[in-house]
């Protein structure tokens, strides 16, 4: 028999990732909803201000669908579209009080997310299983994570969206 269990996500869950996103080395936290096998990926991604998502896409075994669905639950990200030379095509916000809601992106898009408000929260669809080693391509013109080339980049970042 299939799992059956009914799963909350609460606004008590919320607050403990977010808290527990803003001492995390790398400013976010998931809690996912799925079991790690599950072939639908559903988790929430809580981002603080500050944290560095490298630019990267999704290219997958073509028996998986490689969308990648976001919706904000709360706070505010920017989600940043780049080419393949890491030049950004359009840039636009999601929020959980504005026009957009969510985005779903088309596998092969190079992207990246900025949080623009404390506490923000994503929820994330997308195919999997997850697999560490070929989930992302990155754009290799962008700095590792954890390195202060990465800061400096987020910052880089912050400042284009305030002027775009």
């Amino acid at each position: 028999m299939k799992n059956q269990t009914i799963k909350f996500l609460t606004q008590e869950v919320l607050d403990n990732q977010a808290k527990a996103a803003a001492i995390a080395p790398r400013l976010r936290k998931n809690y996912n909803l799925h079991h790690e096998a599950e072939r639908v990926q559903r988790f929430v991604n809580v981002l603080q201000p500050g944290t560095y998502v490298r630019p990267h896409c999704h290219d997958r075994d073509e028996t998986v669908n490689g969308f990648e669905l976001f919706v904000v639950l709360q706070g505010e990200v920017a989600l940043m579209v780049f080419d393949e030379q890491g030049n950004i095509q359009t840039a636009f916000r999601i929020c959980d009080g504005g026009d957009v809601h969510g985005v779903e992106l088309p596998e092969g898009v190079f992207h990246t997310l900025v949080a623009l408000a404390p506490d923000s929260v994503i929820l994330e669809i997308k195919e999997g299983p997850y697999d560490r080693q070929s989930d992302k391509v990155f754009l290799n013109q962008f700095p590792q994570e954890g390195t202060p080339e990465a800061a400096v980049q987020v910052v880089q970042w912050e400042q284009y969206l305030c002027e775009a």
